[in-house]
């Protein structure tokens, strides 16, 4: 019988929390192709075409200086759902809404620093396109 030596054993724990990462949850792996991820200061733009089917989240923490934002959606959702979530710098919830409407919104007034912006894909298929921007 082989001994399993600590070194193997930490290999093997990494490879399978590896693996388990890569199959849902959270990711910072595009879901579709040519993503456009800006995350500046007060601007936040996200855009990602030919998503196919795709179900996971992807998370951002960005900076607002601000106490509300401006959501501008224009993606074109062609089967599934996606979702938009913005949290403020307490982590209250600001913003809830379906990526498939376009339009300008407003979020919900909150408190200023790092916000966290969660893309939700529960079978999104499309192209996925919004900018949020410190509300003026």
């Amino acid at each position: 019988m082989k001994a399993v030596h600590s070194r193997d054993a930490r290999s093997w724990l990494l490879s399978a929390a590896l693996l388990l990462a890569a199959c849902g949850g959270d990711s910072t792996t595009a879901p579709g192709r040519d993503p456009e991820i800006i995350n500046d200061v007060d601007n936040f733009q996200y855009q990602i075409s030919d998503v196919q089917s795709f179900s996971g989240s992807q998370v951002y923490t960005w900076q607002n200086t601000g106490t509300a934002a401006t959501v501008n959606q224009s993606s074109a959702i062609t089967g599934g759902a996606v979702t938009l979530v913005i949290r403020d710098a307490n982590g209250d919830e600001v913003y809830n809404s379906s990526l498939a409407p376009d339009g300008t919104f407003s979020t919900g007034a909150g408190v200023a620093g790092n916000w966290t912006i969660r893309v939700t894909y529960a079978g999104g298929s499309g192209t996925v396109n919004f900018r949020v921007d410190k509300a003026t």
